[in-house]
């Protein structure tokens, strides 16, 4: 047996004081792993030899920190310059390779924020992902509800256009917005181009907290008015003060002396953690989310819960000025010099004592603390919901993972297969997917084409990315959309594929195809019903609703893209501007296409040899 053979099956702090002895004091990175090469843990250290002796001792360990020191067989290091460097190093691994024994950040999306975009009228819209669209970024907002809340108050105050630059440009009258009053329609000039960018100017010191002198200026404007017996004008400028102050009612919390500021704060109850985040902007709360990251032992410290968020957290995001932390953690200068690295500025880590930035961190413990005890209710309820799975379709064990899949379509066009995935947390949709139907071949509304290509595709990239089924991503049951036939097909699908052995069930609704009276199929037994008030009949439905809703809802968006598609799309040269130009000149892609030449060359912004080539494109295949 050769000596790397030997090191892979020897475990624990032997194994890790050989490697001790290789080691320098440079600051670093270092990986714990298994006898099969997962990642166990990932750590940084000032000193690495300093750092990875500790776990060589025989004893004086946690009772955690001994479980994981007794299954490492190998490590591995990466030195860095600075501790800095490790610090943010280690974040960044964690979150990639997702080891057992570190503090996971589960859910971890882009937040939302309010752009206004770049135009000589400009829009004002809600904008999640990479900041690549030219104009003025506001946030972030904690959720889409509190952009399109915030959207809604801005429109109703400082009667922006949330319409399309297409749109915009290919009005001719104004639309409902204008009826409504929320918008001054300057698609067709019923505002002038100043006083349109003094709105927007208006709306952005409202967005950047400096509003204090709005309301005067419009008292002002109103009386001013009012006197020159300009009475719709100064009725017009009273809803709008009537409105801002409605808005500055409704936003509650609205802290004087914090500016810009993250309220961070973590609630722990046996080895659960809830960690509530408020984001403070411009001297507004622009909304609290909650997260429940991964703890994995109740013997776990806040502080390392604490400095595990944090670091994950702002991996992807921009930190702002102050972040409010509800506990101190042992890192934390060393933190804040990495976010303000990170950042390009000062960025200040506090846990605040006393004064309106405590009042702030009252109010987001409260939360946290609320919200994990839901949390745990419904955790509980989710236990015992797939317990009654198991029994009722007489499993091995409740499932972590089920798996229901549903196909949407109008005639066989746009077609889309859509999967929903259920664990004991509910829902997990940033695990859900869908399929573009891409069989040529398929008739059109051939339900069971469609499920055996999605169950295809989805099974045999499960076969490649996860063949020893240890990531996690493998169903443990399969709910599908049909009766005894859909069984029978997907069941042949499975053998082929070669993933006989996961169990399945088909859910049919009854004779008269009322919820309630849904029949369960399974391949080689009787179909049979669960009682019409059994819990375990109303999760199948919401499972299946759930799916439904997704299906139907990625084949809305689909069959919306391809409405919204002309044949220009197509056509070599013609991009977002020239589109615009050629419908706004002809009134349409069907016209475009029946042009002639010289009637083509006479659009603003279409050269001759593009003209020619449009021109080509529709009539050399005819």
């Amino acid at each position: 047996m050769s000596d790397d053979t030997e090191q892979n099956i020897r475990t624990g702090h032997e194994v890790i004081a050989e490697c001790v002895k290789n080691l320098t004091g440079a600051p670093g990175v270092y990986r714990m792993l298994d006898a099969q090469a997962r990642v166990l843990y990932v750590g940084k250290a000032r000193n690495l030899k300093a750092r990875v002796s500790n776990y060589a001792r025989p004893a004086g360990h946690s009772a955690r920190i001994a479980r994981m020191i007794s299954e490492t067989a190998s490590m591995m290091f990466l030195t860095t310059r600075t501790e800095t460097e490790a610090l943010l190093l280690e974040q960044n691994l964690i979150k990639q390779l997702k080891p057992r024994y570190n503090v996971l950040l589960r859910d971890d999306k882009s937040f939302p924020n309010i752009l206004v975009t770049d135009h000589p009228y400009p829009m004002i819209k809600k904008h999640r992902g990479a900041k690549k669209e030219k104009g003025r970024y506001y946030g972030p907002f904690a959720s889409a509800g509190a952009v399109n809340r915030s959207l809604a108050q801005l429109q109703r105050v400082f009667l922006l256009r949330n319409c399309s630059d297409a749109e915009f440009e290919a009005r001719t009258r104004p639309c409902l917005q204008y009826q409504i009053k929320r918008c001054t329609a300057p698609c067709v000039g019923k505002i002038s181009a100043e006083d349109y960018a003094r709105n927007v100017r208006d709306a952005e010191r409202y967005l950047s907290g400096r509003s204090t002198d709005l309301q005067e200026r419009l008292g002002a404007e109103m009386q001013a008015a009012s006197e020159e017996m300009e009475f719709e004008k100064a009725a017009a400028i009273r809803d709008r003060i009537k409105a801002l102050t409605q808005v500055q009612t409704a936003q509650g919390v609205n802290p004087r002396a914090t500016a810009e500021a993250d309220v961070i704060a973590l609630h722990m109850d046996k080895g659960q953690a809830c960690v509530q985040v408020f984001f403070i902007r411009a001297n507004q709360n622009w909304g609290n989310r909650d997260f429940y990251p991964r703890v994995g032992s109740a013997e776990i410290e806040t502080g390392e819960v604490l400095e595990a968020f944090v670091g994950q957290f702002y991996d992807t995001k921009e930190p702002p000025r102050q972040i409010l932390l509800s506990h101190p953690f042992e890192n934390m200068e060393l933190m804040a010099e990495a976010l303000s690295e990170k950042a390009k500025r000062k960025v200040e880590l506090l846990v605040p004592q006393r004064g309106e930035k405590a009042e702030l961190m009252s109010s987001a413990a409260r939360n946290a603390r609320e919200s994990l005890a839901r949390k745990t209710a419904e955790t509980a309820t989710q236990a015992k919901l797939l317990k009654g799975i198991a029994e009722a379709f007489d499993l091995d064990a409740p499932p972590q993972r089920i798996e229901v899949y549903d196909n949407s379509h109008i005639q066989g066009a746009h077609a889309v297969g859509a999967m929903i995935v259920a664990g004991p947390e509910g829902f997990m949709k940033n695990q859900y997917r869908k399929f573009n139907i891409k069989g040529d071949e398929l008739t059109p509304g051939d339900d069971f084409g469609m499920m055996k290509e999605v169950l295809r595709r989805r099974f045999k990239r499960l076969l490649k990315d996860d063949p020893q089924r240890n990531e996690g991503h493998w169903p443990d049951l399969l709910l599908i959309d049909g009766g005894v036939g859909q069984v029978s097909a997907v069941r042949r699908i499975m053998d082929e594929v070669g993933v006989s052995d996961i169990p399945m069930v088909g859910v049919a609704k009854g004779l008269d195809r009322d919820a309630g009276k849904e029949e369960f199929y399974r391949t080689g037994k009787p179909p049979f019903a669960l009682r019409h008030n059994d819990p375990v009949l109303y999760f199948v439905q919401r499972l299946r609703d759930e799916a439904h809703r997704f299906a139907i809802g990625t084949h809305r968006a689909k069959r919306s893209k391809a409405i919204g598609a002309t044949p220009l799309d197509d056509v070599p040269g013609v991009g977002a501007t020239r589109k615009r130009a050629l419908l706004a000149h002809f009134g349409s892609a069907k016209a475009v296409s029946r042009a002639a030449l010289a009637d083509l060359k006479a659009v603003d912004g279409i050269s001759d040899t593009l003209a020619e080539t449009i021109y080509d494109y529709f009539h050399e295949s005819g």
